[in-house]
């Protein structure tokens, strides 16, 4: 049995003219959680969807659990829970119902469902909320209701595309907190999303996408480290043009996007004589973060 979760290799999809996922190649170790990065139509979703069996790639080699898809997508499902983009739960029901008849899509029988319910509601921090209609849910209800659901079989491999799109950050922590611990016991997941913070917190390593092309993989720090390593000052005020030319001499690269200079500088404190005395401005020196690597590979509105 492979060691790997999820292995692609060469992989390649096109929709009429536009490819969308471009020769891509990964594998997911069992038990780490592996993000997909990159901001909307970078193709996250449509590699969800083929690892799934939903769609099939025009080319290259895709396993999920050491079963080849989308041949024997079937046979893999059964071991994978996934946490759709968008909820697509039963309004209707109840938040109990709705585990319930989740369940039996698994095959499973109705009295073995009624004794897993309880410890999903508990995960989900939904116990009070058992026979509450969803459509009276909130947002970040429904959507640790979505989590709790993907569980009901027991799956060894997590599928979450953009778990936590739309919620407020009350919400959203709750959702990492509960990822965690699903990681903390042995499972695997993959996810796919846009928030750099989110991927920066949870995943061991993380494939950063452009076009459906992978311009970086690793580990978090590592990305950080090599493409970055450096502290940042945010410049905001004056005209950010001006202050990249002069500020260069002192830069390990500069950055502007719309009214704002990004510094990468080894030396902060050069960087601040330089803007001594000058009114009208806010600086903001900070550690980097992914959402730098992310603006440094794809260059967009870069200054050298």
């Amino acid at each position: 049995m492979s060691s790997a979760a999820i292995d692609l290799a060469g992989v390649r999809k096109s929709f009429g003219d536009k490819i969308i996922v471009d020769e891509l190649s990964f594998s997911v170790a069992r038990g780490e959680c592996f993000g997909l990065l990159g901001p909307n139509g970078a193709g996250k979703s449509t590699i969800a969807r083929m690892l799934l069996g939903m769609i099939a790639p025009d080319a290259g080699k895709i396993t999920v659990l050491n079963e080849p898809v989308p041949a024997r997508a079937r046979v893999a499902r059964v071991r994978i829970g996934v946490v759709p983009q968008f909820d697509n739960l039963e309004l209707e029901f109840t938040v109990r119902e709705n585990l319930l008849v989740f369940g039996r899509y698994f095959g499973m029988s109705a009295r073995k469902v009624e004794t897993i319910v309880p410890s999903l509601l508990e995960f989900a921090r939904l116990e009070s909320k058992a026979d509450v209609r969803v459509a009276h849910l909130s947002g970040g209800m429904k959507r640790r209701l979505t989590l709790a659901r993907a569980l009901i079989n027991d799956p060894h491999l997590l599928v979450m595309d953009e778990p936590t799109t739309g919620l407020d950050p009350h919400a959203r922590h709750l959702i990492w907190e509960r990822l965690r611990v699903l990681l903390a016991r042995g499972k695997t997941i993959l996810l796919t999303t846009h928030f750099m913070e989110e991927a920066e917190r949870l995943c061991d390593r993380l494939c950063v996408l452009e076009s459906g092309r992978k311009i970086a993989e690793g580990k978090p720090d590592v990305l950080i480290d090599e493409h970055i390593g450096c502290d940042v000052i945010e410049i905001y005020g004056g005209d950010p043009h001006e202050f990249g030319e002069l500020l260069k001499p002192y830069a390990r690269h500069i950055e502007v996007s719309g009214e704002t200079l990004f510094c990468y500088a080894p030396y902060p404190e050069q960087v601040r004589v330089q803007l001594r005395g000058r009114a009208g401005l806010r600086i903001l020196q900070r550690p980097p973060n992914l959402e730098d690597v992310f603006l440094r590979l794809t260059g967009r509105e870069m200054e050298k």
